[in-house]
């Protein structure tokens, strides 16, 4: 027991005690003189330790725990070590680790399993091979995270060594041992494969474009191998290429003519041979949009300013835009239709630029609006974009962009959130700034570490006539600053332009139902999400209506989900999805009229585990090197259960004390209120008061 007052205080207490005991007895009683003091004693007893409680004793425990050694077995469950491991030795290795595990428990260890996609088998010999990527570092890494802090002994380590995607764990620190265990096959196999197809993801109807297949073969250099081009199991083009002795790849090249627009799927395949050991990795798809044309893009600004040359840039990275710059008393306007104007600064405060303003207005072109100093904000505010701004003189806020978390009209990847964090911070007009209508804001203002609901790049207008507006002049800083800090390579801005455009010129007609996948192509491994938008008959946003969506695959199988639109935003989720081109209808009633929608989207089918046959034991050899340990094979397990065990790994003896008030034992309240009930009732039994 501890005090947290002097000890002597206790002396105190009991004198108290005392003299409230005496005071209470001392004089002449009706009950015998033995009853008086022990009446006097149970007071005396109440009163002192009721005293000694207002010191704050507390109670210290102390609680020793033990933890027993844990070995994990971190199991590479990717589809490649199920297809190129020999059954055998799979089975082998599989039920050898369960009995490792039930060794090594019966000698007092602690054993888990882990494996690649988070799934929490109960024993080694019930792990299904099926994840479609290694990420070897990651399986790693999260073992570390998970056991940080706990008696961890080590991981037996189960792999081919084989990885296409994440970090390369040879060059990661771990700070536990590694025995691994050599899965796979590493010997060279007669094989043919496609690892790579190289092909313009945009092509334009009508025109030739090119697709590149590089064949990868083991065993039969000398030969020749037969390429196929197919659409929808129909063959395109065939080519009999020739496989040269001394090398083990070669490429082909296809020049298709683009069909009408539309979304379209193209199969390559090398033909099987014989002896060849899996056709698994014999085929690769090319997923490619077929656009109409080019879309016109017309930049137009008040004055020569640096935001122009940015925009430019961005717009030039992408082949899907032709652009056109006009500077009134500089470029003339040339007379032609354009998909999407870009007004930057316009319109003016000096009245410049009246020609484009009207070609806008006329055409309805859905158009991006670049705020800045020159800016006649009254003008801009009558056009209805669904941003008012009513600056307070020339003041202005240097802000950075920071992500709406609502908005889901396009995806911003985790990369570009972090190269805006780091742009310089650009001027916007300080003032009042409101969104009107069904106007949506993009990105907020960031104002030093203050994140605010001010908008900095907001999406309106109406159905019939897209409209943005961006509240800086100062955004060539941002593609500068990126392009400075990675080699030339401004992605995040330009994608952010680039998307803006697309967004404004996407769907621009009178539907009341909108519905879009949230990207152009998903892989087999995304969450597959549509965002949907839905309007009354005047073309006002209204939410909570029931939307089925029918997904329809290749092979005409069709999937039906249900989904209510919701003011947040919130995207339907359907989960993974085969590879492949769906199509895709929507339906609502709206205002008790029918509506519907129509599309594609694109799947794309990721055969990383098939591009591989060949095990890497090298790099679980440097792994295991690297924490003082070796390569093991599943023939070997027996002698990884005597090396682990001649470790000597210990158990941890935890200590923990725990200090606990005394006021706080509810047993003592209640021995207190027996004993003063006690006291109380011997009084008034004997004639007391």
């Amino acid at each position: 027991m501890v005090l947290s007052a002097s000890p002597w205080f206790i002396l105190l207490c009991l004198l108290v005690g005392a003299g409230y005991a005496a005071l209470l007895y001392s004089a002449k009683a009706p009950w015998s003189r033995a009853v008086n003091y022990a009446l006097a004693f149970v007071r005396f007893a109440v009163v002192s330790f009721l005293c000694f409680l207002l010191l704050s004793p507390f109670i210290k425990t102390t609680t020793n725990t033990t933890e027993a050694p844990t070995l994990v077995l971190a199991v590479d469950n990717s589809q490649s070590v199920g297809l190129f491991t020999p059954a055998p030795v799979l089975r082998q290795a599989t039920q050898g680790l369960t009995q490792l595990a039930q060794t090594l428990r019966g000698r007092g260890f602690r054993v888990e399993t882990r494996v690649l996609d988070q799934v929490r088998p109960t024993r080694p010999d019930s792990v299904q091979f099926r994840a479609a990527s290694s990420d070897l570092d990651g399986l790693l890494t999260n073992v570390r995270e998970q056991y940080e802090g706990r008696n961890l002994a080590g991981v037996v380590f189960a792999s081919d060594g084989l990885v296409n995607q994440g970090r390369a764990p040879q060059f990661a620190d771990y700070n536990f041992p590694i025995y691994s265990l050599g899965l796979g096959d590493t010997i060279a196999k007669k094989d043919l494969s496609l690892p790579i197809l190289t092909y313009n993801r945009v092509a334009f109807s009508g025109n030739q474009f090119p697709v590149e297949a590089e064949v990868a073969y083991d065993g039969f250099a000398g030969g020749t191998a037969t390429v196929v081009l197919r659409e929808n199991g129909r063959t395109l083009q065939t080519k009999r290429v020739s496989l040269p002795a001394g090398q083990r790849r070669t490429k082909t090249t296809f020049l298709v003519t683009a069909p009408a627009p539309g979304k379209r799927r193209y199969e390559v395949v090398v033909a099987r041979q014989a002896g060849e050991f899996t056709p698994v990795n014999n085929n690769k798809f090319a997923y490619v949009e077929v656009v109409k044309g080019k879309l016109r893009v017309l930049l137009a600004g008040a004055a020569p300013h640096p935001d122009l040359k940015a925009l430019r840039a961005a717009i030039l990275q992408n082949d899907n835009f032709d652009l056109t710059t006009y500077l009134p008393g500089i470029n003339p306007l040339k007379a032609q239709d354009y998909d999407v104007a870009i007004l930057h600064q316009l319109p003016a405060q000096a009245g410049q630029g009246q020609e484009v303003l009207s070609l806008v207005r006329t055409r309805r072109l859905p158009a991006l609006y670049i705020l800045g100093s020159q800016s006649d904000f009254g003008t801009y505010n009558a056009i209805s974009t669904g941003l008012t701004v009513q600056p307070r003189g020339q003041q202005t806020d240097d802000v950075t962009p920071v992500l709406n978390s609502a908005f889901s009209r396009f995806t911003f990847e985790a990369e570009a959130l972090a190269r805006f964090a780091t742009y310089p911070p650009a001027p916007v007009p300080f003032g009042d700034v409101r969104l009107s209508g069904s106007a949506e804001a993009a990105l907020y203002q960031q104002v030093g570490r203050l994140k605010t609901q001010k908008p900095l790049l907001v999406f309106g207008g109406t159905p019939q006539q897209r409209q943005a507006t961006l509240l800086t002049d100062g955004s060539w800083q941002w593609r500068l600053q990126e392009s400075v800090e990675h080699d030339d390579r401004p992605e995040a801005y330009d994608r952010l332009i680039i998307r803006t455009l697309q967004l404004l010129t996407q769907n621009a007609n009178k539907k009341r139902l909108d519905v879009y996948p949230t990207q152009d192509a998903f892989t087999t491994q995304d969450d597959i999400t549509f965002g949907a938008e839905t309007y009354n008959a005047i073309f006002e946003r209204i939410y909570g209506q029931q939307i089925t969506l029918t997904l329809t695959d290749e092979q005409q199988k069709t999937r039906t989900f249900t989904y209510t639109n919701t003011e947040d935003g919130a995207p339907l989720h359907l989960g993974t999805l085969p590879g492949g081109l769906y199509r895709y209808a929507a339906r609502a009633t709206l205002g008790g009229q029918p509506q519907q929608d129509r599309g594609e989207v694109l799947v794309q089918d990721q055969q990383l585990e098939a591009l591989q046959s060949r095990a890497d034991h090298n790099l679980l050899s440097q792994l295991s090197q690297r924490s003082g340990q070796r390569l093991y094979y599943p023939a070997q397990l027996d002698q990884l259960a005597q090396d682990i065990q001649k470790a000597n790994y210990k158990p941890v003896i935890y200590e923990q004390e725990d200090l606990k008030d005394l006021i706080n034992l509810k047993w003592l309240f209640f021995l207190l209120l027996g004993l003063m009930t006690v006291e109380w009732a011997t009084r008034k039994y004997s004639g007391g008061v």
